[in-house]
Order: C-alpha cells, then structure tokens, then sequence
C-alpha cells in the first residue's frame, strides 16, 4: 500500500488490537445467529444475518459500550437530553 502511495487504515503490521472490535462482532454474530441454524445456500445465510445485525444488533441488542442498553434506547436516552447552550 505505502509502494503505491495509501496510506493504511489501520495501525502497524501484526497490531493484535487492529481487528479486535471486528473479532468480538463476528464472534458475537456466530454464536447468536449462525451456528445454531443450518442455511439452505449462501444467499438465505447472508440475508439472514443481515436481517440479523440490521433488525436486532443494530437497533434492540444491549451494547456494554452504550452502557448496556440498545442503540435504540440510548438514541432515545441521548435525544431527550437538554441542548447546551
């Protein structure tokens, strides 16, 4: 990448704290969604976990980062809040 003038996303080579958040999210996506089901093909398995992360990660699963609660309550948490003045 460097060769070719790009610069890299991500920290030095063999960081094992690059992929960390990705890990934990896959392993998490495994274990709740993929391995206790058996997919007809490929497609029924990305459409499901993409109904997965879209419909139930993303909006109602609690989060330890937002304080354990969902991204919908604490949208909900933070928008009710007083503006700064």
């Amino acid at each position: 990448m460097r060769d070719n003038g790009i610069r890299p996303s991500m920290g030095s080579v063999d960081s094992p704290w690059d992929n960390a958040p990705t890990e934990s999210l896959m392993g998490t996506i495994k274990s709740e969604c993929v391995h206790a089901k058996t997919y007809r093909d490929r497609e029924q398995a990305a459409l499901e976990i993409f109904e997965y992360m879209e419909c139930f990660y993303n909006r109602y699963r609690i989060h330890s980062a937002l304080g354990y609660m969902s991204p919908c309550e604490f949208e909900e948490a933070y928008a009710s809040q007083p503006l700064a003045a």
